[in-house]
């Protein structure tokens, strides 16, 4: 897959489910809506020849292991509920790239807003990057 184009996509808009996400004691305590956009840059050629749901990512099982993510253990920052999203769409090898939007409508601002959100955009040289980097850490602090 390294050095391939891709610009077949997969995009998945307005996953809801309910989380305990933020710095505050309440948002973890009571809870709230967390809206979720995914889009997987995939080679869907062969999906597209075979007219097999093998072929290609399921989205409906991509949806699962979001909300399971979102619903799971909490987190202060939206970004980081972002990259472990972003993390759940690469686990599938044949996906080469997740852009991911989460969006926190309920975020405790005193003031009228419609929305708050965090965009991040992994893939594949990302993860081995920072895997490269966090055995890097690992050593030095072992030393």
């Amino acid at each position: 897959m390294e050095g391939l184009t891709v610009s077949d996509r997969i995009v998945l808009t307005g996953l809801r489910a309910r989380g305990r996400h933020g710095v505050y004691d309440f948002e973890r305590e009571q809870g709230q809506d967390f809206v979720v956009d995914v889009v997987l840059e995939i080679d869907l050629d062969k999906a597209a020849a075979t007219d097999d749901v093998a072929d290609t990512v399921h989205y409906g099982e991509l949806a699962e292991r979001l909300v399971a993510v979102i619903t799971g253990e909490p987190v202060n920052l939206i970004e980081t509920l972002a990259g472990r999203l972003a993390e759940a769409c690469l686990s599938d090898p044949r996906v080469a790239a997740a852009e991911v939007t989460v969006h926190k409508p309920q975020a405790p601002i005193p003031h009228d807003f419609a929305d708050v959100a965090v965009t991040l955009r992994r893939d594949r040289s990302h993860t081995a990057s920072k895997a490269g980097t966090l055995d890097q850490d690992r050593e030095r602090g072992s030393r």
